[in-house]
Parts: structure tokens; C-alpha cells; sequence
């Protein structure tokens, strides 16, 4: 297969860029002697995930539990679930358990806590279960001091579930734009999520893991001392908001949208491609970044940026590319009907998810086709 031969848009994985990028990061976290466990949401895709475990990795998070399921059925079993539980989804959970896949649960609260013993006691089972601990105020957790952390904690060590440990993601962190901010931000993360650990091991619980981690906090962590285990997704593909961030370069990012070229507003210095929203998806989130990439970055086949230019806006099925700067009235000519480009997305995880295989590309060209899973 070539990319002639494949229908437009589509997702293409650049495979030597993707393996630089595990490479770098196990090799970061092997330096800093911590257990890595890949978020496979990014890709959802068997073959990534286990070019992951090839490199090192240890176990995968998963977002939803339909995840979990695939993939425990491809052959990975230890597996962290890493959105707050709650009882209408326990039978699935339970499922998985005595399939034998070592699943681990989070909570933040002591509903969820109360809900999941109960469960386990209920069907003579132990779900393993981590507190999820807010270190940034940027979505879900229990603040490290908080009182209600020992009441969890508790909750989760009287049959019927078993406190693992705690974990954290400082999702902040995407607001950030240097590298002393990103370091702050690593330390802020791990010793935020270490002291709530310390708290329950001095309340009598138990608390043998602490899990930590985002792609730029890993990737700007200095020391991890007292954790055991970091966590990262976006980082296999890398996007343009990482790019924003600081923790890649453009020519990291391994995911792209293959378009064509199907028309022009040449008055207005536009080129319309196949490639709309459907395919990009709606994620905006350079938009707010030193850099917007209005809904990607337009790139010859060979990965070159086209400097200047922007997937400026999106309809369903259609994208406008356009100059950045003055209307270019001779684009029809210099991007015909027919052109076929590379888009580079401001989210990896948004942009797959619109797709239900990858087209992997070797540096030889070779393209395989790899499924991806989809649904919850």
C-alpha cells in the first residue's frame, strides 16, 4: 500500500517518530527509577501499547472499561482505570476480576469508596483501589491535607476492596509554557501526591503505590522520590499543544491526517481539502497557546510544515486552508486540485478517536493498517 492507494482523510501513525518518542520518555523514567505506565488512551491501538511494553513499560492506564476489556483480551492484564468509579459500572469490573485481569479502580470520594466494598463483599471479591489526589485544582481528587482523604482510605480496608495507593495528574500542566514552570509543576505534583500517601501510611493504611504523572510533568520531573510509578499518554504521538507547551518539536509529532486538495476560493486565497472537522475533530486547544494552529498544521508528504499556512477553519467535511499572514490569491496554483497534505493535530487523543484504524508508516514507506478501538 501507498499513500496514493489509501482514501482521504486518514490517520497515519510516522512509526519511526512514534518509537523516538517511547524511547525518550522510558528512557527518562528508567533514569529516574520509576515504574512507567502508558495512558493507551492517546492511541487505543494494540500495536502501540505493545511497542510500549517492548520499551519497558509496565502495565497501562485505560479511560474507559471497554478498553479494558480489548485489552485484556490482546493479552495485557495489568491494568489501571483511571476515572472515578462508581456502582452502576461494578458488574463490568467484576467481570474483568474474575476473567484474571488485575484491575485497579480509583475513587475520590466516599460514595464511590462505600459503594465498591459493599460490591466486593456482596460477590466475595477485593477490588484493588487508589485514591485519586488533586495536586493542581485542575479537575478530579481529594487535596492531599484534606480529612476526608483517612475517611477513604478507611472505607476502602474493611472487605471488600483494598487501598493500593494513590495517584494524581497534574492536567495544569498543558497551561504551561516553560521549562522552569513545567519542573515547578513536576515537583508541586509529587510532593503533593507523596504527602497524601505519607497521611495514610501514618493513619495505619496501606499505601504501596503512588502514581504520578502527565506528558509534560514526566517529561519535566527532576527527582521522583517517593513515588513508584508515572503515568503519560500523549506523549507516544505528541500534538501542536505539546509543541505549545515546549516538551516536543514539530518534528516529533508522530500522528497526522492524510487530505486532499478538492477546491479553492481563490479570491479569498483559500484551499478547500476533505479533511474537516469530522476528521481533525473540534479540539481548539492552541487557540489560547502562543502559537494557534487554527485546527492543524499543514505539512508536504514528507512531514515539512508549510510555514504560513494553517487549517484555519473546518466545516463537517471540509477544511479551509489558508495563509496566516496576507491572502494568497495564487494558491490554486501552488496547491492544486488533487495535492494531497499532511495534517499535524492540536490533540492526538481527539484527532484518532474520529478514526477506526491507523495507517502506520515505516521510514520505508511500508503502510500497515492497525485497528483502533472506539466506544465505552
Amino acid at each position: 500500500m501507498t499513500l496514493d492507494q489509501i482514501e482521504t482523510p486518514a490517520a497515519l501513525i510516522d512509526r519511526p517518530r512514534m518509537m523516538r518518542n517511547i524511547e525518550r520518555m522510558q528512557t527518562h523514567m528508567d533514569g529516574l527509577g520509576v515504574a512507567f505506565r502508558p495512558h493507551v488512551k492517546t492511541s487505543k491501538c494494540v500495536q502501540v501499547a505493545r511497542a510500549q511494553r517492548d520499551a519497558g513499560a509496565r502495565g497501562i492506564t485505560v479511560s474507559t472499561l471497554k478498553e479494558a476489556e480489548q485489552f485484556f483480551t490482546a493479552g495485557f492484564s495489568d491494568i489501571l482505570y483511571a476515572v472515578g468509579m462508581v456502582a452502576s459500572k461494578l458488574p463490568r469490573a467484576l467481570a474483568l476480576k474474575r476473567a484474571g485481569c488485575d484491575l485497579k479502580l480509583i475513587a475520590d470520594n466516599l460514595e464511590s469508596a462505600n459503594a465498591i466494598a459493599e460490591f466486593g463483599r456482596l460477590h466475595g471479591e477485593t477490588f484493588e483501589v487508589w485514591i485519586e489526589i488533586d495536586t493542581d485544582g485542575h479537575r478530579s481528587g481529594v487535596k492531599p491535607g484534606e480529612a476526608r482523604l483517612i475517611d477513604i482510605g478507611r472505607a476502602l480496608n474493611q472487605g471488600g476492596a483494598r487501598l493500593g495507593g494513590v495517584l494524581t495528574h497534574a492536567g495544569s500542566s498543558y497551561e504551561l509554557n516553560t521549562p522552569d514552570a513545567l519542573a515547578a509543576l513536576a515537583e508541586q505534583e509529587r510532593a503533593g501526591c507523596v504527602h497524601a500517601a505519607e497521611r495514610l501510611r501514618h493513619a495505619g493504611l496501606p499505601c504501596d503505590v503512588v502514581s504520578v504523572g502527565s506528558t509534560p510533568t514526566a517529561l519535566a520531573a527532576r527527582h521522583l522520590e517517593g513515588v513508584t510509578e508515572v503515568r503519560a499518554g500523549v506523549y507516544v504521538f505528541f500534538d501542536l499543544v505539546m509543541r505549545n507547551v515546549g516538551v516536543c518539536d514539530t518534528a516529533d509529532l508522530a500522528l497526522s491526517v492524510l487530505t486532499t486538495v478538492i477546491g479553492h476560493q481563490a479570491d479569498k486565497g483559500w484551499a478547500i481539502l476533505d479533511a474537516g472537522w469530522m476528521a481533525m475533530s473540534r479540539d481548539r486547544g492552541t487557540a489560547k497557546q502562543t502559537h494557534d494552529y487554527g485546527y492543524g498544521q499543514p505539512c508536504t508528504l514528507d512531514g515539512a510544515p508549510l510555514e504560513g499556512y494553517a487549517l484555519a477553519g473546518a466545516n463537517q467535511e471540509h477544511g479551509i486552508l489558508a495563509s496566516t499572514g496576507q491572502p494568497d490569491t495564487d494558491i490554486a496554483a501552488r496547491l492544486p486540485v488533487g495535492t494531497r497534505l499532511l495534517i499535524l493535530p492540536n490533540h492526538a487523543c481527539a484527532t484518532g478517536a474520529q478514526y477506526p484504524v491507523y495507517h502506520a508508516r515505516s521510514g520505508e514507506g511500508r503502510i500497515e493498517v492497525w485497528e483502533r478501538f472506539y466506544g465505552w
